[in-house]
């Protein structure tokens, strides 16, 4: 089965998408910042049909138009990996949640820093939203894309 892929520009960033018929597997931000690296593999295949739906989405959320996405996620990780980045789905539009919040959502308060190191690792970052993530004292803390988009993309959320 071919992975796809396509790249485009919105206000904050390019954005790479890629994916197979089982779903969406990467978002890449390329923002310059951040420590997020992220290439696009030999056999790939480019195919922006494919993704036409999920830009559409991504660029109306962006826009302040759209609270929730409706895209067929197949994000690849470890097990607790997946439990965190289906924990992150459930933060409402608008809100954040620190990472002892995650952690405890998941049934074990002393993991906050392995939601952490979760959250770095989330391939599909915007749609499963990591920059909800916060620290308990309210300060953005780390985003693998840099906090300056981390920040836009909470202001985008809160000013509706």
């Amino acid at each position: 089965m071919p992975v796809y892929y396509t790249r485009f520009m919105t206000v904050l960033c390019e954005m790479v998408l890629a994916g197979d018929d089982e779903g969406l597997s990467h978002l890449h931000m390329q923002t310059g910042e951040g420590r997020k690296m992220f290439e696009i593999g030999p056999d790939w295949v480019r195919n922006d049909d494919f993704f036409a739906d999920v830009r559409r989405q991504v660029e109306e959320h962006i826009a302040g138009k759209r609270t929730c996405f409706d895209v067929k996620l197949n994000p690849q990780g470890s097990d607790f990996q997946k439990r965190v980045w289906t924990q992150l789905l459930r933060i409402p539009y608008g809100e954040t949640r620190s990472y002892k919040d995650v952690a405890l959502a998941l049934g074990n308060e002393k993991a906050s820093r392995a939601v952490g190191a979760a959250n770095a690792k989330n391939p599909i970052p915007l749609i499963v939203p990591c920059h909800r993530v916060i620290s308990a004292d309210g300060s953005l803390a780390g985003f693998a894309y840099g906090t300056g988009i981390k920040q836009r993309l909470l202001e985008i959320e809160q000013a509706d």
